[in-house]
C-alpha cells in the first residue's frame, strides 16, 4: 500500500525561460533558485487560485495512491520579477502572480501520451479514471489527455480543472454525491475494467486523515473569498467534506462509469 505524507517544498523563481502556451492560463517554464526546471502555474491566469488548489489537491491526492505525479512545489514569484519582461501580455500575468504560485517539476524529455500509440493496462487505466471521478477531473480527454511518457513511464500532469465545484459553493454538498457524468469522454475509459477492485483499493488508502492533511496544505492566501465564505479554516473545511462525501459514496460514480465504459465496449 503507498504511504504518503503530503508535504510540500517552496522554491523563488529566478528565471523566465519561456511561456508555454497550451490552454488559456499560460503557463511558463522556469528555473528556481534550486537550480531545477518548473512548469509555473500563475494565480492571476484564468481561473486564478482556484485552479491552483485543484493542482495541488488532485495532484497529491494522486501522488497518495500511489500515481506518478511531477513533485509539486509552491513557487515565490518577487514583485520585481517581470519588470524587464518585454511581452506586455506576459508582464502583466507576472505582475499579477506576485507571491505565492504552484508548480511542477519539468519533466525534460517526456512526450505526450496517444492513445492510439500508447497502452495503459487495464489496473493503471482504472486507476486514473477512479481518481478523475473522485475529483471530477473533466481535462483527460484524448483531444487532451494530460498525460506524459516520461522513462518509458506514464505521468499524470495538469489538474487545475478538477474540483468545479469550487467556482459554484452554493451547491457544493449536493455535487458531492453526484455521478461524474464527464466520464463518458475520458481517454482512458474503454481501457478501465478493473474499476470495483480500485476502488476497494483506494476506498482502503485515502481516509479522512489523509485527505484533511492534502485539503491542510493549501495556503490561507489562495483562500482570499470572503464573499463566499468567511475564513480560510471554512473553506477548507468544505474542501475537507467535499472528498469525504465523495469517498463514502463513491459507489455512484463508480457504477456510473462502468455504465458509461459498457456503453463504449
Amino acid at each position: 500500500m503507498p504511504t504518503h505524507q503530503p508535504e510540500l517544498r517552496t522554491v523563488n523563481v529566478t528565471r523566465y525561460a519561456k511561456p508555454l502556451r497550451e490552454g488559456g492560463s499560460l503557463p511558463a517554464l522556469v528555473e528556481a533558485d534550486d537550480d531545477f526546471l518548473y512548469v509555473l502555474k500563475f494565480r492571476g491566469a484564468g481561473q486564478g487560485t482556484k485552479a491552483l488548489i485543484a493542482e495541488l489537491v488532485a495532484g497529491e491526492i494522486a501522488r497518495a495512491l500511489g500515481l506518478r505525479i511531477p513533485e509539486i512545489v509552491f513557487a515565490t514569484l518577487d514583485e520585481a520579477f517581470g519588470r524587464t519582461e518585454p511581452d506586455e501580455e506576459i508582464q502583466d500575468l507576472l505582475r499579477a502572480s506576485e507571491g505565492l504560485n504552484l508548480a511542477l517539476h519539468y519533466l525534460s524529455g517526456s512526450i505526450t501520451f496517444d492513445a492510439i500509440v500508447n497502452t495503459v493496462d487495464a489496473k493503471l487505466a482504472s486507476q486514473i479514471v477512479w481518481l478523475d471521478c473522485f475529483v471530477t477531473n473533466v481535462d483527460r480527454t484524448a483531444r487532451n489527455t494530460n498525460m506524459l511518457i516520461w522513462h518509458k513511464e506514464l505521468w499524470l500532469i495538469d489538474h487545475g480543472a478538477a474540483l468545479y465545484f469550487h467556482h459554484n459553493w452554493d451547491n457544493w454538498e449536493a455535487q458531492s454525491l453526484r455521478p461524474f457524468v464527464q466520464v463518458k469522454d475520458h481517454v482512458l475509459l474503454p481501457r478501465a475494467s478493473e474499476l470495483a477492485t480500485v476502488d476497494a483499493e483506494y476506498r482502503a488508502i485515502l481516509s479522512p486523515d489523509l485527505l484533511r492533511s492534502i485539503v491542510a496544505l493549501i495556503p490561507d492566501d489562495w483562500l482570499k473569498n470572503p464573499s463566499v465564505l468567511e475564513s480560510p479554516v471554512e473553506q477548507r473545511e468544505v474542501y475537507a467534506r467535499f472528498l469525504e462525501n465523495r469517498l463514502t459514496s463513491s459507489q455512484i460514480f463508480v457504477n456510473a462509469a462502468i455504465e458509461a465504459r459498457n456503453a463504449l465496449v
